[in-house]
């Protein structure tokens, strides 16, 4: 799914503005309160708007460290590694992934001290064979993604490289809305 320069302006706006309303952002974005609407409903519909939210700091609710954890596990265990860290509270994301190990783990922790119970939580299961963590010291590039939706909205004008036709616009929405009267 592409997302045009409105969608970029909006998710814009959103991150700025979270708790903003649709009439608020309409005019805002100088376009109809149903246009927004629908764009809304559309980038939700679609996945690029995965919720709305609380973002919420670990360290402001007692939980300042944070590390990486990559895992090895047994040919076959996947589900259930799976499944085992969703039920420790402090696995904030998990990724399968290439390279080295086989999963990543985010892990937040009250202390130093804390961290090692939650490894030792997480690597207490049998399908895990090998853990390596890493705390974080600091995060100066805190998560973002306006950068993202920026550079996004721009490949879709220009297209992917210098050159390259443009990608096409998104094909619904009170821009784009679908010809009722096309042959079936």
């Amino acid at each position: 799914m592409g997302i045009d320069r409105l969608d970029a302006r909006l998710l814009e706006l959103l991150a700025d503005a979270p708790r903003i309303g649709v009439l608020e952002a309409s005019r805002r974005l100088g376009v109809a309160r149903g246009t927004v609407q629908a764009r809304l409903d559309r980038l939700k519909a679609t996945g690029v708007i995965r919720g709305f939210g609380p973002d919420v700091d670990p360290a402001a609710i007692g939980y300042p460290v944070t590390a990486f954890a990559t895992l090895e596990i047994r040919q076959g265990q996947g589900p259930d590694v799976r499944a085992h860290l969703a039920t420790v509270p402090e696995v904030l994301e998990l990724h399968t992934t290439t390279g080295h190990g086989d999963m990543l783990c985010r892990l937040v922790a009250r202390s130093n001290a804390d961290l090692q119970r939650v490894i030792d939580r997480v690597v207490g299961f049998e399908g895990i064979m090998r853990a390596s963590t890493a705390i974080v010291m600091e995060n100066p590039v805190p998560l973002r993604i306006v950068p993202l939706v920026r550079q996004a909205a721009r490949l879709a004008d220009e297209g992917p490289f210098p050159g390259a036709p443009p990608v096409a616009p998104p094909p619904h929405g009170p821009l784009h809305e679908p010809d009722d009267e096309a042959p079936e």
